[in-house]
């Protein structure tokens, strides 16, 4: 079965037969113990430390489907390697363009995301409210912005009242998570310890959006609520606005208030607050945990995880593309 490998330490990576060998390089340029990954058992790689690795390595990544993903210091998500596309479709492109150009078809796609989005944060508010805190303000608050979402003609329009959900939710955040306060939400750098999981754990969510968008006929680079731009995947943020309810806030709820991440686990710097690399392989490990959990799905009555989630929920956008059946966003429901 294959998987995610996260490469924290700086290292090289090289093949060995059809294995990767991965070698850690420390501060002072020596080598450590290398380890063998057999490539078959590889989905992609996230490489959070320098990667030194030659065309022919990559050559063998892209021939084996196999992406990387770079982060930069301040653990922003930074770039791809996305090998060649192996589900071609002239007719996807041309469709996914259509509903991109004109604005109706774009709106209503558009419109069904913040939808999403909206439904998924208003489960997470209402679980917390009906465990002795008190959100009813926010939730109608959001309720109210949510109601405007299908009189909405502009998507700027539609990114305003996704701006203002998103801005009252976080006013939530301090009443959830014990122990710690957020504030207002600061990325770049995050600010404190609850700002850095954010930006954090909504890095790992778009990338998984990312990788699962490669695995099916859709174009990343196409999106609908996120305005198309170069160099970025704009798709994945897309689809990562109804994920991260889900994936990323419970995930940050979960390990905070069950005391996993202590002020310990973050660092603080002049350019502000940073999970320390210990703590990274930490909040992995619970991030792929939660990836792997399964649920009773109500349409295809089988269990699917998390993960399989994001990829079915390319499926139905591709359907909506290609005209065959109305694109409806995941919604949590249980």
């Amino acid at each position: 079965m294959k998987r995610t490998y996260y490469l924290f330490n700086p290292g090289r990576l090289s093949r060995k037969d059809n294995t990767l060998k991965f070698t850690p390089i420390n501060e002072d340029g020596g080598e450590g113990q290398p380890r063998y990954i057999p490539i078959e058992t590889v989905d992609n790689l996230f490489a959070f430390g320098s990667l030194d690795a030659n065309s022919a390595m990559y050559n063998f990544l892209g021939k084996n489907q196999v992406s990387v993903h770079f982060f930069d210091y301040y653990e922003h998500y930074t770039g791809s390697f996305m090998p060649k596309d192996y589900l071609l479709s002239g007719k996807m492109l041309l469709k996914q363009c259509e509903h991109n150009q004109k604005k109706k078809k774009r709106m209503a796609i558009a419109q069904q995301l913040i939808s999403g989005a909206a439904h998924n944060i208003l489960k997470n508010i209402r679980y917390y409210n009906t465990r002795g805190r008190s959100f009813d303000e926010a939730i109608q608050q959001i309720e109210g912005y949510a109601a405007q979402i299908a009189s909405t003609t502009e998507v700027d329009e539609l990114m305003g009242i996704e701006g203002n959900i998103r801005m009252t939710y976080y006013t939530t955040f301090d009443g959830i998570i014990d122990g710690f306060e957020m504030g207002n939400r600061a990325k770049r750098p995050p600010s404190n310890e609850v700002n850095a999981m954010i930006s954090f754990v909504n890095t790992l969510c778009y990338s998984v959006c990312l990788d699962a968008i490669y695995h099916t006929q859709l174009n990343p680079t196409i999106s609908f609520l996120h305005q198309p731009g170069e160099r970025r995947y704009s798709l994945a943020l897309d689809l990562a606005e109804i994920f991260k309810p889900l994936l990323a806030d419970r995930l940050i709820f979960a390990m905070f208030n069950r005391k996993q991440l202590q002020k310990s686990d973050f660092e603080h710097t002049l350019n502000g607050c940073l999970l320390r690399p210990n703590s990274r392989k930490k909040v992995v490990e619970e991030w792929e945990k939660r990836l792997s959990e399964t649920i009773k799905h109500r349409t295809l009555n089988r269990s699917v995880s998390y993960k399989q989630l994001i990829r079915l929920e390319c499926y139905k956008l591709a359907k909506h593309v290609l005209e065959i059946e109305e694109y409806r966003p995941f919604k949590i429901w249980w």
